[in-house]
Order: structure tokens, then C-alpha cells, then sequence
């Protein structure tokens, strides 16, 4: 927004204050519009979790990524967090502004409530899911959404229920807690201060959990058939109980898993559509819309994000709800108590007017922006062609895996093995985006402890981490800040627990790449693989520097 258009607003909304009746929601209206005026990074990175802390020492957040563009960093780590682009920035400057006239003619809290209803068809649109197929509902983060997952269930199938999380060894470090109803941190995106691990009031009750790994006790990944088995044996167990299920299935986890497969979701339909509630964990967005739709046609509850793949900036979720549970769930008599600290009344569809009065109106700038900036990068993804989205991501795939493979070092994780014919309703998702990898130093893999020192390493100047005498002769590489996905825990049994980080393609790879000059996207996809190469080089580096690096320990993020 030009400054002189700055200032004419301002002057308005000092009028407004003036000349309005003092009341308690003309207060938080102000107040409000008062924050809406404050720095756009600042906006970026509030209301969500902690974990968008700005560190003031190295002034990123605790995944390494910045409120603002950071085009000198060599970005692969959707499928933990990344910085914002320059694109998604100015769509959130964009939309700021347009909020503040919106406000100044109709007033913030109907001016936020119309841009959110937006915000709805325009993601609907562009999964895929227009119409009446889906309703959304807004979330700081997919943890959050976790959350409404649970309470609609409740709401449909009864209080008694227990919580059945497949691949729970690979979902968000949150879910153990949300799976039975208990805050996940000390405090909400709303910012009220919660007990973690404690109940929520009127969402915990008469609530338990059964997580299913997908690692077995020898460390190694249990074949689908054995994963499917658990699954049906626990849920026939449960329904025979008593108890009804809430099922959450994993598309896709933090390694590129997938569980379990098409034919136990088919049979668990048949034996128990009344007892059972599936909702699919799809928040890494490694999936076609033709699966998406998929899933709501089946009466399943999806949960996405607008971060991860699509490389929004962190903390952004949404619950989709398919069209047959919707006019169920407005007239749902009562909310849990303790929900009304995570959300509040515009995450909810206009639509469902019954349900949304029972929560409070509250803005929340960050969350919206964040979504506002998600939107655009999915927009522009589905904006470039379909064959180049494939081209993309296949010749990004079999360059990293050839990378990986090359260094001494570094130790591929096994891709899952998928049915013949399992990706035709992935689209070009069909291909793998994920590419973990373990490190090898001497006749042992890194531990935990030791690649978050890795990964810290990666994200940071680490020049200075590094005794003078001990730095070697890579300055260049060792300076260049780089992203990639966090530690994963691995359950290795012989050497005690390691970890395996991740490079992952994003649909920013994608839309960064393409040039309708075949031979200029050719060089930009290289120049990509090129700078994954850079990545390795600089983790080779700092293994060489391991015992020397001092890197700040920082909690760990998931």
C-alpha cells in the first residue's frame, strides 16, 4: 500500500474511534484494526504455535524459517517448514490491504468474515473440491484440526470413542495428545495458557487411544499386510468393546508412507460404517485431488495444511468435512468447553449458523494470512501445466535419488512398495517427494541428538560454529544457509536410537522452474539438483566438524 493511502486510512480509523458509542466490541474492534496496522512480519508469525517464535540471536524460528522472503536460502524442507516466498508476501500485503478498506466501509468483523467465507471456495476450487462436496473448516496448524476432528465425531457417533492413530510412530509429536482430547502445548493459537497433556474441558472425556507404528520392535518397517492386520484386529477388538472409533489413516507421514492400504479401508467400511469415523491425516498434501475427492465421497474427514508440500509458510490447517456429515453436524446441541480456547467463530462455515454462534468472535490476523499466502502458492501451482508438474517431479526424483546415492555418507531409507496401478489418483503426486536419509559416521548412524546438530548446522552460517583452525578449506559451503526436512526418529535396535533427515520436493520446485522454454526449465530444474548437491557437500562438512560444531540445542519441532 502507497504511504499517502496509508495515511488517509489511518486517519479514517481515528475518525471511526472518535465518533463510535464506547462499547465492549467497539474496543476489540479498534483494537483490532490496530493490529492489523502492525508489521506484516509481525502479523506472519502470530496467532499459531510457539514454534513460530522469532529466536532474537539468530532471527529465525525454531524450524529455521523467517516471517519474510529468503531467496538466499537453498530451501527442501517442505516437508517440515519453510520461509515465505516473495510471491506469497505480497499476496499477504495484498490482502492486508484490502482488508483495511473492506474494514473502514463494513466494519472488521464483517469485513474478516467475508474474506474468510472466500477463503474457502477459493481452496475448494483449487483441490478440486468446489461445490457442495466439502465444507472447511479453518486451523492455526493440523494439529489444531486434529482437534475438530475429534469433537464432530463425538458429536455423531457419542462420547465413548477411542482414537486409532495408523503410522502413529511418523504423525506430528502433537497427535498423542490430541488423540485423546489433551492440550498439546502450554498455550493455544489463541493464546490462553494451557497445561499440556492435560483434558480438555468437554473433549476428553470417556476418550482413549491405540497407536499403531509402523516400525516393528526390530527397528524395520512392518509390511503392509502386517499394518492392516493390526488395524482391522484393533478396530474389531474396540466396536466389540463398546466403544466407537475414530480412525485416523496416514497420507502421507513424515517419511512418505502411506497406511493402511485402499483394501483394509474398503473392508473397515463394509464391517463398520456406523461404528467407525475415519479421518485421513493428509497435512504433507502428497496426494491428487482425484484421491482427495476420493476420500470425501466416502464420507471420510481429511485434514490438510497449506505449509508442508505446498510450501506455505508454517501453521496454517483445515479440517475438510464431506457434504453428508454437514447438516448433521449444525445441529450439534453444545461445543466442548475447552474448544472455545482453539477456535473461533469465522473458522467455521457461515453455513452451519447453529454451530458457529456457540463460538467467540475473534480475529486471527496470523492464521488468516498465512492461509492467504498458501492460497497463492497453490494457485500457482495447479497454474502450471500438468505434463511439466510430472516433468518436475520425476526429474527431481531420479536426480536426488542418484545424489544421495553418491555420497559415502548418507544412507537412503527404503521407498514404501506400493500395489501396481496405486497411483492413478495421485496425478504426478504418484511420484516419491520425500527422500530420507540417514548418516553414516565411522560404522554408525547419527543419533537424534546429533542430527538436530546436523540441521541446525544446515540452516545457519555455520563458519563461525567452527574453530578457526578446524574449518577446512569449504568456506563457501559452509556458509550457505540451507532447509530440509528435521530428524525423524528411527527405531534402530542394535545401535540404540538414529534419525534420518529429509530433502523434499515442494510445489515451489515446480512453479520456480517453469518457463514456457523447455530448455530454460531444463536449466532451472538443474540449477535445483545443483543446489541439493551444494546440501549434501555442507552436511558432509559439518560431519567432518561434528565434534567441534557448537550449534544452540534447540527443542525439537515436528
Amino acid at each position: 500500500m502507497r504511504r499517502e493511502n496509508m495515511s488517509t486510512l489511518s486517519a479514517s480509523l481515528r475518525l471511526q474511534a472518535v465518533e463510535a458509542p464506547i462499547s465492549q466490541d467497539r474496543s476489540r474492534s479498534a483494537a483490532a484494526m490496530a493490529e492489523l496496522f502492525g508489521p506484516l512480519d509481525g502479523l506472519l508469525r502470530g496467532g499459531g504455535d510457539p514454534r513460530l517464535d522469532i529466536d532474537p540471536t539468530s532471527g529465525a524460528n525454531e524450524y529455521g524459517c523467517q516471517p519474510f522472503p529468503c531467496p538466499g536460502t537453498l530451501s527442501f524442507a517442505s516437508s517440515t517448514a519453510t520461509s515465505i516466498s516473495a510471491r506469497a508476501y505480497a499476496r499477504a500485503a495484498d490482502a492486508r490491504d484490502s482488508l483495511m478498506r473492506s474494514a473502514i466501509a463494513i466494519g472488521i468483523d464483517g469485513a474478516f468474515e467475508a474474506r474468510i467465507e472466500a477463503m474457502r471456495d477459493e481452496l475448494k476450487a483449487h483441490l478440486g473440491i468446489s461445490g457442495t462436496r466439502a465444507d472447511v473448516i479453518f486451523a492455526p496448524s493440523g494439529t489444531d484440526a486434529q482437534l475438530h476432528a475429534l469433537f464432530l465425531t463425538r458429536a455423531l457417533r457419542g462420547p465413548a470413542l477411542t482414537t486409532v492413530i495408523v503410522a502413529a510412530d511418523q504423525t506430528g509429536s502433537g497427535t498423542a495428545d490430541t488423540a485423546r482430547g489433551h492440550h498439546f502445548r502450554t498455550a493455544t493459537a489463541n493464546g490462553v495458557r494451557v497445561r499440556k497433556g492435560e483434558p480438555i474441558a468437554g473433549l476428553a472425556h470417556s476418550v482413549a487411544s491405540v497407536a499403531l507404528p509402523l516400525f516393528d520392535d526390530g527397528g524395520d518397517f512392518r509390511p503392509q499386510t502386517e499394518t492392516d492386520s493390526r488395524v482391522l484386529s484393533a478396530i474389531e477388538k474396540l466396536v466389540a468393546s463398546g466403544s466407537n472409533v475414530l480412525f485416523q489413516v496416514m497420507d502421507s507421514s513424515k517419511l512418505g508412507w502411506r497406511a493402511p492400504s485402499e483394501a483394509c479401508l474398503e473392508e473397515i467400511s463394509v464391517r463398520w460404517p456406523q461404528q467407525v469415523q475415519v479421518v485421513v491425516d493428509a497435512c504433507q498434501m502428497r496426494l491428487g485431488r482425484p484421491r482427495l475427492r476420493k476420500y470425501l465421497d466416502r464420507g471420510y474427514l481429511v485434514i490438510v495444511t497449506g505449509s508442508k508440500f505446498f510450501a506455505g509458510p508454517p501453521f496454517s490447517g483445515a479440517l475438510l468435512v464431506p457434504a453428508v456429515l454437514s447438516k448433521a453436524l449444525d445441529a450439534v446441541p453444545a461445543i466442548a468447553s475447552g474448544l472455545r480456547e482453539y477456535s473461533s467463530r469465522s473458522d467455521w462455515p457461515m453455513q452451519w449458523s447453529a454451530l458457529r454462534a456457540r463460538f467467540p468472535v475473534r480475529i486471527n490476523f496470523g492464521q488468516w494470512l498465512r492461509w492467504e499466502a498458501a492460497l497463492e502458492e497453490i494457485r500457482a501451482y495447479y497454474s502450471v501445466p500438468d505434463e511439466f508438474r510430472l516433468l518436475a517431479l520425476t526429474t527431481f526424483r531420479t536426480g536426488v535419488e542418484r545424489i544421495i546415492a553418491s555420497s559415502p555418507l548418507l544412507r537412503p531409507l527404503p521407498p514404501q512398495q506400493k500395489p501396481e496401478g496405486a497411483g492413478a489418483d495421485d496425478e504426478e503426486l504418484a511420484q516419491t517427494t520425500i527422500f530420507p536419509f540417514a548418516i553414516r559416521r565411522g560404522d554408525r548412524l547419527l543419533s537424534p541428538s546429533d542430527c538436530r546438530k546436523i540441521y541446525r548446522g544446515l540452516a545457519r552460517d555455520a563458519l563461525d560454529a567452527v574453530s578457526a583452525s578446524g574449518r577446512g578449506c569449504a568456506p563457501e559451503i559452509a556458509a550457505k544457509p540451507c532447509l530440509i526436512g528435521q530428524p525423524v526418529a528411527l527405531n534402530e535396535v542394535e545401535q540404540g536410537p538414529v534419525a534420518a533427515l529429509r530433502i523434499s520436493a515442494s510445489a515451489r520446485l515446480v512453479t520456480e522452474t517453469w518457463s514456457l522454454d523447455l530448455d530454460t526449465a531444463h536449466d532451472n530444474l538443474q540449477r535445483e539438483l545443483g543446489h541439493v548437491g551444494a546440501i549434501v557437500s555442507k552436511i558432509e562438512w559439518l560431519l567432518a566438524h561434528l565434534d567441534g560444531l557448537n550449534v544452540m540445542e534447540t527443542p525439537h519441532a515436528s
